[in-house]
């Protein structure tokens, strides 16, 4: 063989192997980083890019509406307020029961099975991180028609700045829409707290902020036992209540024994049940009703002569 035949055949050698190398590397391109970015799963790297994640995230989630969120949302004229009960007339006798700092694999899953066997619909205000461990639990409470609300990430009470607050709801909003495809304008602050960013932030971003009117204290530092859990929902019942329980930030068996007790003795004083946005629908109802004028009583005329008149 030539020289120049030689010299041809080398070079043909060095096209073939450098070519190889070359889709080698796009192929593990497509099979690690590149791969991941197609499925929209790329990690950020740093602290300023997680929170420009989490913004993003958000939006999307926003810029998608699922045919079943309506049993979240609350009537326009409740977002961006703060609420503590239902403003309903004195025979109305409704009643909301609400869970916080769930979900969790044992207490919310009993509290579940309560509510399906009495037939009532309820609200969990869930924490982020929660839905993120148990996220089976969360898409279960979706699934069986309850109301979900958003009790920020971690449960903090601090003050917070602005991109905080923000990270804090809109991280919950995100994962509780794509664990449960529901998007909840209900927000309840953790503590109660309305002073320290959070329900500001949640304002602004046109959510009703829950708070409550009674609560069965089981969240107490020396909580009461069950029948003083019980007593203490009995005992202030009213229309438009909202009540405030637990189903997760620790070990909730009292509140699980209590539940069925409290739902028979509101029962035994004439409520119904309603989730949160049936409440406020409700209120809004009543007070878009327009009012019927009395008849004109004259000088002489009591008002209500047939009845006192026999």
């Amino acid at each position: 063989m030539s020289s120049r035949k030689l010299s041809l055949l080398l070079k043909l050698i060095f096209v073939t192997l450098v070519t190889g190398a070359s889709s080698l590397g796009v192929s593990l391109l497509l099979t690690t980083s590149g791969f991941e970015h197609l499925l929209g799963i790329i990690k950020p790297k740093s602290e300023s890019d997680q929170g420009s994640h989490n913004k993003l995230m958000s939006a999307d989630a926003q810029n998608i509406s699922p045919a079943t969120d309506q049993i979240n949302q609350v009537p326009k004229e409740f977002q961006g307020t703060i609420v503590y009960q239902g403003k309903l007339k004195a025979n109305e006798k409704v009643i909301a029961l609400t869970f916080d700092d769930g979900p969790g694999p044992k207490n919310t899953a009993q509290v579940l099975e309560i509510l399906k066997k009495n037939d009532i619909k309820a609200t969990f205000f869930m924490i982020g991180e929660m839905v993120k461990y148990f996220p089976k639990v969360a898409k279960q409470v979706a699934d069986d028609g309850h109301v979900i609300g958003n009790h920020t990430w971690h449960h903090w009470y601090f003050q917070m700045d602005g991109p905080t607050a923000a990270s804090e709801i809109n991280r919950t909003a995100d994962i509780i829409y794509k664990t449960t495809g529901k998007k909840t304008t209900l927000f309840r602050p953790p503590g109660g707290f309305l002073n320290n960013g959070l329900a500001q932030y949640a304002k602004n971003e046109k959510y009703a902020v829950m708070m409550w009117s009674e609560e069965s204290g089981d969240a107490e530092r020396r909580s009461p036992q069950v029948p003083g859990l019980v007593k203490n929902v009995l005992k202030y019942a009213k229309p438009g209540a909202i009540v405030l329980m637990h189903d997760g930030g620790g070990n909730r068996s009292k509140s699980v024994k209590a539940l069925p007790e409290m739902i028979a003795g509101l029962k035994a004083q004439g409520y119904r049940f309603v989730t949160i946005p049936e409440l406020l629908e409700m209120q809004a109802k009543e007070e878009h009703l327009p009012e019927v004028a009395s008849p004109p009583v004259t000088k002489d005329e009591h008002p209500n002569n047939q009845v006192n008149h026999q």
